[in-house]
């Protein structure tokens, strides 16, 4: 049985200026691997309503998770759970249970819940919550898509708290054969290897050490013996 898969939507002006650099998709990208869902596509997008909207109509029809990060904050920007729960032509607003989470965590610091904080609240209809230990606003799951903050310390505790209940497979185990010399002279002898094993993602990735050209061959699978057989075979075919 397949893995099941994943997307992950990357909001933000900033990203895409290059003001901030992600990294909550080199993240996510461990923790699935780890779990045995295979993320097949990560995207950046623009903090445009419509935009979003419509790409996670579009991912949410095609992968069995889309996991966003960004665009939920107590701003004017901060509009991505309204586009979400227009992706599912869902209401939205401020949820009591959102709500008393804030409340729990800004009223003991004398911090006032205002208009703009309570943003953090509004929830589309029929959601679930995703718990944040770190700064108490939720994230939220609607169908298949799971909304998280863009914070990376806050992306991943959410992480933390939703990955462990959803639907995994078989974890992706990976090796790496390293060889001293170039990609174009392996290069036909590893495609006939990959070849043999069609059930494996044997990807070849060149550098340069003390201006000599190496390979480091990756062996990626979900079944043991395979991925042991494989490298068996690259040793013998490129003898380090």
């Amino acid at each position: 049985m397949a893995n099941p898969t994943a997307a992950i939507l990357l909001i933000g002006d900033e990203l895409l200026s290059g003001r901030t650099r992600d990294s909550n998709m080199f993240f996510l990208a461990q923790e699935l691997t780890r779990l045995g869902i295979d993320l097949k596509l990560a995207m950046m997008i623009p903090d445009e309503a419509q935009t979003i909207t419509d790409t996670v109509r579009d991912v949410s029809g095609r992968f069995d998770h889309v996991f966003t990060s960004g665009g939920i904050g107590p701003t004017h920007d901060d509009i991505t759970a309204d586009a979400v729960a227009d992706a599912f032509d869902t209401p939205i607003g401020v949820r009591d249970d959102a709500r008393a989470l804030l409340e729990a965590s800004y009223t003991p610091r004398g911090i006032e819940l205002n208009e703009s904080r309570l943003r953090m609240a509004r929830i589309p209809d029929g959601a679930a919550l995703i718990d944040n230990p770190v700064s108490a606003a939720p994230g939220f799951s609607i169908g298949n898509v799971h909304v998280m903050a863009g914070v990376p310390r806050v992306f991943e505790a959410m992480c933390h708290a939703l990955l462990p209940g959803l639907a995994s497979g078989r974890p992706v185990l990976s090796q790496t054969w390293t060889v001293m010399r170039g990609e174009g002279e392996i290069a036909t002898r590893l495609g006939e290897i990959a070849a043999d094993f069609p059930d494996l993602a044997i990807g070849s990735y060149p550098f340069s050490k003390d201006s000599v050209y190496g390979t480091n061959i990756v062996v990626r699978g979900v079944d043991g013996p395979q991925v042991e057989a494989a490298l068996v075979i690259l040793a013998e075919a490129f003898p380090a």
